[in-house]
């Protein structure tokens, strides 16, 4: 009854807070509808300028795909998000502006973007694309962090505030271990693995990063950042030793440094760069630059869109699971029906499986595998990977026609893991409370938090890992071609960069989602196609309708504490993995 009880009222706040949080959206909605049309007439649509600049402000949080939010303007905090750029829109339109005669050059401000670098990295190449076609870019910011510095360095020229900060140190990845925290508690983790490298693991069982992960670890880091040094040495014509001797050195110490490394080609205020962009359209200083926002210019006219024929574009994104998913989860239920009616749409003719993901449930990850394998079967299937796709993420692609990747993507991880949390100390000696129990046969109870494993128990669940590795390798090898034994050697859960995955054959080529796209209308003998987006991404409120109150859990915890609610996480999902893990140790700030 009292469990019953403590269920019925719980359900009752649960949809007691949701009721509250839609009459609000819904009041304030209404009441700006009546607002905008009172005042402006509504939204006018895009209309082209002559000599216009796109403007990108690109600080902010860069997801795959974008929400048009209908509440994006509303303060309403931590209960639904302003919304959030989409790659898939910032490609789309600096493609289109570079087509555009009206549109006469970019105006860049990206200080301290929140992406990962294989994100980056496709808006540095669109940035760079945009610029062959002759037009400018001028970047601006008051602060540039490294990230920011390197997707900026794409411009013709670069200015900082002349009170500003820049940042030339190197990489840095840190991990945070609670072994020591759980050992007070009296809780312990018990571990089942394969791969001296699955560390995923590791901050449960030890203090410290093990010489097999630290191995890794320096290995990826040092190539994403040799990845970003490389690019700012072309485009700023500084050598890659110069660029380590100011990160070892630290000698960027203020405006007047970047100015005398050549980081960048002058301090000015932003009137003053905006002076610069008059003298390249031609206008007068007394005239005002025609500036057109992303946010306006996604709704002008895209002529690269206009074939019957299709190419799906299969967005699986977040950590992996069995079901539907969410807004940072991908359901193994939900890409498989995209997988599968794309199959069965003769108007498609290809995919392209845009892949995103540290992994997951090993279990979610072979039933989306077998849809690869089917599509694969009646029509191209040509992975993209973004910041990282890697253990599950790896799995569910390794079937695909080709493979492409960023130089700095996060991939391989091949290997598994399960954790079951043994609580009964912590109960006992920290609460006071003891648990007795009845079962019908001798292992009833196999699994529970609520005791500690037996050797045999233990040996049952360490054998399913195994034969789940074992699969996974096997299918590793028959979808790139390789040895079952070379797969092993080169998995053992280890990490690797994507310049590095691809000289040992775990992907095909370095490249973006646009060339990942092109290849699968060559393989389709597509000259003229375009372009649809699966699964139909949710608007924001409907999101929050169907996950309620953990969504709102997330995004307040999110807001409160940054980058450090990886950590929060992590610990929290100790307690509610269910089966056997095929996931990347992803938790890390990398800056």
């Amino acid at each position: 009854m009292k469990n019953f009880l403590g269920a019925f009222f719980g359900s009752c706040l649960g949809i007691l807070v949701t009721g509250v949080v839609v009459a609000i959206i819904a009041i304030v909605s209404v009441t700006n509808t009546i607002k905008n049309a009172i005042d402006n007439g509504g939204d006018e649509p895009y209309s082209s300028v002559e000599n216009s600049v796109l403007r990108l402000n690109l600080d902010d949080e860069i997801k795959e795909r974008g929400v048009d939010n209908p509440f994006g303007k509303m303060n309403l905090g931590p209960l639904m998000p302003k919304g959030n750029l989409g790659l898939n829109t910032i490609l789309l339109n600096i493609k289109k502006a570079k087509a555009d005669k009206d549109i006469k050059g970019i105006y860049l401000e990206i200080g301290s973007p929140s992406a990962g670098f294989a994100t980056l990295e496709e808006v540095r190449n669109a940035l760079l694309d945009f610029k062959s076609s002759g037009k400018f870019i001028y970047a601006y910011s008051e602060t540039y962090s490294q990230k920011g510095y390197y997707v900026a360095t794409t411009a013709n020229k670069l200015f900082l505030n002349p009170q500003g900060g820049l940042e030339i140190k190197g990489l840095s990845s840190q991990i945070m271990f609670f072994k020591n925290m759980l050992d007070k508690l009296d809780v312990e983790v018990q571990i089942f693995r394969h791969g001296k490298f699955k560390s995923a693991i590791e901050p449960f069982m030890l203090d410290k990063m093990s010489e097999a992960n630290r191995s890794q670890v320096e290995t990826y880091l040092g190539s994403l950042w040799n990845q970003m040094i490389s690019g700012i040495s072309k485009t700023r014509n500084i050598t890659v030793a110069d660029i380590n001797k100011m990160a070892d050195g630290l000698l960027i110490r203020n405006p007047e440094d970047a100015l005398k490394y050549k980081l960048v080609d002058g301090l000015k205020y932003e009137d003053e760069a905006f002076d610069e962009i008059k003298k390249s359209i031609g206008i007068a200083q007394k005239d005002k630059i025609h500036f057109v926002t992303l946010d306006k210019y996604k709704s002008s006219p895209n002529n690269f869109a206009l074939s019957s024929n299709k190419i799906a574009i299969i967005y699986a994104v977040g950590e992996i699971e069995s079901g539907k998913g969410g807004e940072d989860k991908m359901g193994s239920e939900t890409i498989a029906k995209a997988l599968r009616d794309a199959r069965l749409d003769t108007s498609i003719k290809a995919i392209v499986f845009r892949v995103n993901s540290p992994g997951g449930s090993a279990l979610a990850s072979d039933v989306m595998w077998r849809e690869v394998v089917l599509a694969k079967a009646v029509k191209p299937v040509v992975v993209s990977m973004g910041d990282v796709a890697a253990s599950g993420g790896y799995y569910i692609s390794c079937a695909a026609s080709r493979i492409f990747a960023q130089p700095n993507t996060i991939t391989g991880s091949i290997g598994v893991f399960g954790m079951i949390p043994n609580a009964q100390k912590a109960l006992a000696n920290k609460l006071g409370i003891n648990i007795d129990t009845v079962n019908t046969n001798k292992h009833s109870d196999v699994g529970t938090i609520l005791r500690g494993v037996t050797p045999d128990e233990y040996d049952y669940v360490q054998k399913s890992v195994e034969a789940i590795y074992d699969v996974f390798i096997t299918k590793v090898a028959e979808g790139r071609g390789m040895a079952k034994n070379n797969v092993d050697s080169i998995g053992q859960g280890r990490v690797w960069s994507g310049t590095d995955a691809l000289k040992i054959h775990l992907v095909d080529e370095l490249g973006g989602i646009n060339d990942a796209i092109a290849y699968a209308a060559k393989l389709a003998k597509l000259p003229n196609f375009k372009t649809i987006d699966l699964p139909k991404k949710k608007d924001p409120l409907e999101e929050l309708l169907d996950n309620g109150a953990d969504e709102m859990e997330a995004r307040t915890m999110k807001a409160n504490l940054g980058e450090q609610y990886i950590y929060i996480k992590q610990l929290k999902n100790v307690l509610l993995k269910k089966g056997v893990q095929a996931r990347v140790p992803y938790e890390m700030i990398i800056e």
